[in-house]
């Protein structure tokens, strides 16, 4: 329980139809760290104020020092190589669903762990309670005669809420004993509920919107307190001019107006190359130097372990993409790697694809996984003879290796 009013009602919904229900409420980050705003006092009393009122038991459990190691570090480092890094999607993964799952069940003796997100499974919820936890697969193809179904994950019923999108890392084991009493509700109604059992103190506050635990507050700044200035140049894409100076590649990512003095017209980031520490602009917010339709990324992760039959079979799949969480879906063609990886080619090109971010895919409603954009294809930016290509294909490639 976040102190949110969607975990609240989870919880009150859950109550309701008569399960035995514990509230949690995690604490992920250490606000006396840095100087930043931190409201993790407040949420914690509010979860608290509503486990009251509906008369369950409260725990709290700090993940402070896992989530340093396993999130914000491996944050840190993709800044470093020049990736945009999506916090939310490792929070959930490695956080969420795996330390707290293994909370839930092994120390609390729950026999299943109930979140606040958008986001429907293949299972009724009552099936949920008939799992049996089995050993994860350590080969790479299931035994032919396991006979568990895996379980899949479908988008919500309020496809503008729908969540699925963070979700798409977390493991199967998980994902089999979590219900989100959410499913099919819309967020209208979720407050109406809540307003109706009197929590109108979560009903006042604002959505969470920043960094995953860490709350709102200037980017750049905040992670310059945890990463040396690397001062660079604003380079001209078209011509090659040094336009200003800034304090490291990492405090911007593609597509965001770069922030230069004595520019009348705004100028946006199309490239990094992080060898020379240069950051590449272009006028305009549509160059066709922020447009490619094509992507590799890493080992992807799919939500029912293995890759659709379809795709194993003619290594070829048709399906949907987004990299950004509310994007419209965006018809693609998957290509599977011998190494599970895969290469996503897009029908048609789309604004500042970033490496760092990841690609989630969808076939129908079903959230199939995700994986991390590693490499990109050409943009549609074809310089005349004189001009500079963009290097973003050649330094994201030098790390497309990298765990």
């Amino acid at each position: 329980m976040s102190g949110g009013v969607d975990s609240s009602v989870a919880a009150l919904l859950l109550k309701r139809r008569g399960y035995s229900v514990t509230g949690v409420f995690m604490k992920n980050w250490d606000s006396l760290d840095e100087s930043g705003v931190c409201n993790t006092e407040t949420d914690c009393e509010d979860a608290y104020r509503v486990c009251q009122s509906l008369d369950i038991p409260f725990h709290q459990v700090s993940y402070i020092k896992e989530y340093w190691h396993e999130v914000f570090s491996k944050l840190l480092k993709d800044y470093e190589k020049g990736r945009t890094p999506n916090p939310d999607i490792l929070c959930n993964k490695h956080i969420k669903f795996n330390h707290f799952h293994k909370y839930a069940i092994d120390t609390l003796g729950a026999d299943a762990m109930a979140t606040g997100h958008y986001a429907r499974t293949s299972q009724e919820d009552d099936e949920v309670f008939e799992q049996k936890t089995i050993a994860p697969q350590t080969t790479l193809f299931r035994d032919r005669f396991e006979i568990r179904n895996p379980v899949r994950m479908y988008q919500a019923a309020d496809l503008f809420k729908d969540q699925t999108f963070f979700l798409s890392q977390i493991s199967q084991d998980a994902l089999r004993q979590t219900m989100f009493p959410l499913a099919g509700l819309t967020k209208d109604f979720v407050k109406k509920i809540a307003a109706k059992a009197g929590f109108h103190h979560v009903l006042k506050k604002k959505e969470s919107m920043g960094i995953c635990f860490i709350g709102e507050r200037n980017f750049e700044s905040f992670i310059l307190e945890y990463l040396e200035p690397k001062p660079g140049n604003f380079v001209s894409l078209e011509d090659g001019v040094v336009m200003g100076t800034h304090k490291g590649w990492f405090t911007m990512t593609l597509g965001q107006r770069a922030k230069i003095g004595g520019q009348r017209d705004p100028f946006f980031v199309v490239d990094k190359d992080i060898t020379t520490g240069d950051v590449f602009v272009a006028p305009t917010t549509n160059h066709p130097a922020l447009f490619r339709d094509m992507m590799r990324t890493d080992r992807f992760h799919w939500v029912t372990v293995e890759p659709p039959a379809e795709l194993v079979k003619t290594q070829m799949m048709e399906c949907r993409f987004r990299f950004i969480h509310q994007m419209p879906l965006i018809p693609c063609t998957v290509t599977l790697n011998m190494n599970g990886s895969v290469w996503i080619s897009l029908s048609r090109p789309v604004r500042a694809l970033t490496p760092g971010q990841f690609a989630v895919l969808y076939k129908g409603d079903e959230c199939l996984g995700s994986g991390k954009i590693m490499q990109l294809g050409p943009s549609e930016f074809h310089p005349a003879a004189g001009q500079r290509a963009p290097v973003s294909g050649r330094s994201a490639a030098a790390g497309a290796e990298d765990p």
